[in-house]
């Protein structure tokens, strides 16, 4: 819930769903979980300009200003436990998914240009039970290149300098909830993950591009500033606030 410009990260992570026509959320609370309840209750308000009129003896009317900006997502917020991990996490809302054979999933803390739409598709053509999308993780240093003690070459920042991690965005079949449990020490990137690629169903799409997750102040201020700029890689959707 910690906010990028006027939204918390995970509205932002939703609309950038929500832009290539994936509208349905299931989001698995736990820490402050009152906190997501009450800003999805309010959501309308909360993101857009309003006017309310108040009667005497009656209820306010609110009206909604550009309210039809195209994001109107349908949102189940799961109690899954304060110290819940991410597996059993997955486990315990399993029962939200309804019929569905695939989904996809997602940590709150990170954002992200890749296309939604390869990566299903990848998904689909390769027929394996789980993707991953490997990123490369945002750089902290640059490079120093020596001949004895003197600087041959001062090298910025470069991300592709880094070996390509786990940037948590995933689609899984339906079958990936046989290797999760619901105790609460069930870990997904753990004993799942281990045993989806021994069996040759983990699959990785390469995505070179932005990729920045939330960890550190570091990383929220530039989250920040990128967003701050009026170019924040991931603002692909119109409507709302912008700054």
């Amino acid at each position: 819930m910690i906010p990028i410009g006027p939204f918390p990260i995970l509205c932002h992570i939703m609309r950038y769903y929500a832009h290539f026509g994936h509208n349905e959320f299931i989001v698995c609370s736990g820490y402050k979980s009152e906190l997501i309840k009450e800003y999805f209750l309010n959501l309308a308000t909360y993101t857009h300009d309003f006017t309310i009129g108040f009667a005497a003896g009656g209820a306010p009317r609110i009206d909604v200003h550009d309210a039809g900006d195209g994001f109107s997502p349908r949102v189940t917020i799961a109690y899954t436990g304060q110290d819940t991990m991410t597996g059993a996490r997955i486990k315990r809302a399993a029962r939200y998914l309804g019929d569905d054979e695939r989904f996809m999933v997602t940590y709150g803390d990170g954002v992200t240009d890749l296309d939604v739409g390869e990566l299903v598709a990848f998904h689909k053509d390769h027929g394996k039970a789980a993707t991953l999308t490997s990123v490369f993780p945002p750089p902290r240093f640059g490079a120093l290149h020596f001949e004895g003690d003197r600087v041959t070459h001062f090298a910025e920042k470069d991300p592709q300098q880094e070996a390509m991690v786990n940037g948590g965005y995933y689609v899984f079949e339906r079958s990936v909830l046989d290797t999760l449990e619901k105790d609460r020490k069930c870990v997904l990137e753990k004993a799942p993950m281990h045993r989806l690629s021994e069996e040759g169903e983990l699959m990785a799409f390469r995505h070179p591009g932005y990729w920045q997750c939330m960890d550190t102040t570091r990383d929220l201020e530039s989250l920040q500033d990128a967003w701050a700029s009026g170019a924040a890689p991931w603002k692909v959707w119109q409507g709302g606030y912008d700054d």
